[in-house]
Formats: C-alpha cells, sequence, structure tokens
C-alpha cells in the first residue's frame, strides 16, 4: 500500500468519525499520477469579485449553493477534467462523475488526495463536511457518505465552482 492510498484511507477514517462517530474502512484507489504539487493561491477579496461572475462570487467566496438542476454541468456527459472555477486546479474526472438525483454534480471521488480539502459545516442547523479546493480555498459544495462503490462517498458540487477541460480524444472529430 502506497503513502498516498494510506492518506486517503485515514482522511476518509477522520470523515466518518465525524458523520457516525465511528471509523468505518473505506480503500480508495487515488490517482498518483494525476496529483500535482499546488502552490497556494491567496487573492484579496477586490480581487476575487473582479475575477468571478457574480453567483461564483456568492457561491465560491461566500459558501452559497446554487440552485438545484440548474447548473451547468449536472447532467453533462462529457469525457474530460473538472477544474476549480477560481484558480483552475485539477478536481474531478468525469469517470468517476454519476447520476445522484440531487440535481448537482455528484462525484465519487477526487482526481486526486490533495485537490480538495474538507472542513465540518454547521450551517442551517445541519452537520455536514465542505469540500474546498485546496489550492484557492473556495468552496465547491459538500461530501456526503451515501455514494456508489468503490468509496461510498458522494462529492455533491455546485457547477458554478467548476470549469471543464475535454480530454484530447474527445476533441477529434470520428
Amino acid at each position: 500500500m502506497t503513502s498516498l492510498q494510506i492518506g486517503v484511507i485515514l482522511r476518509h477514517f477522520a470523515l466518518c468519525a465525524v458523520l457516525f462517530g465511528a471509523a468505518p474502512v473505506l480503500f480508495i484507489c487515488a490517482r498518483a499520477e494525476e496529483a500535482r504539487p499546488m502552490d497556494k493561491i491567496v487573492k484579496s477579496d477586490e480581487e476575487w469579485r473582479r475575477i468571478l461572475t457574480p453567483e461564483q462570487y456568492r457561491v465560491m467566496r461566500q459558501g452559497g449553493t446554487e440552485c438545484a438542476f440548474t447548473g451547468r454541468y449536472y447532467a453533462h456527459k462529457g469525457q474530460g477534467t473538472y477544474h476549480c472555477a477560481g484558480c483552475g486546479a485539477a478536481l474531478f474526472r468525469s469517470d468517476d462523475k454519476f447520476e445522484s438525483g440531487t440535481g448537482w454534480p455528484s462525484f465519487f471521488r477526487p482526481v486526486s488526495e490533495d485537490a480538495l480539502e474538507q472542513r465540518e459545516d454547521t450551517s442551517h442547523g445541519m452537520r455536514r463536511i465542505e469540500v474546498r479546493c485546496r489550492r484557492c480555498d473556495a468552496h465547491l459544495g459538500h461530501v456526503f457518505p451515501d455514494g456508489p462503490r468503490p468509496t461510498g462517498l458522494r462529492y455533491c458540487i455546485n457547477s458554478v465552482a467548476l470549469s471543464f477541460r475535454p480530454d484530447e480524444a474527445s476533441k477529434k472529430e470520428p
């Protein structure tokens, strides 16, 4: 078992402990080949307001949520990688996207263990785990323990926080 896999397992132990008060074993095969070292991006509030649309700013910098079934990527089927709309960091692969029926793009794992940061969120009278871009600290959505195998996780992400880059093979004409 690699140190990357061990790190993923430990992170999910902590998630289960927060959500359930217990730590069932979850095993995820992280994609080490897609992991890239990332420098933190720090911008002033004024800079973020200039870069992002008003809706992106509300969601990504103020922790808002877009309305269900309205986002650009909730039913998107393209092959490629979903990136942070704020900094361009790779976050999720289309191969790990699934239809959750919630109205938001849902993924069962991130592109790498270093792509996301998780924080406890007790807003709105609920206990949830918030998901943020590790590189620019943008609010992306939440992760829930009701996803499909192999992880059992559902990363429920706001479309407005994402940009999509198709794979080279899917860009070519048949």
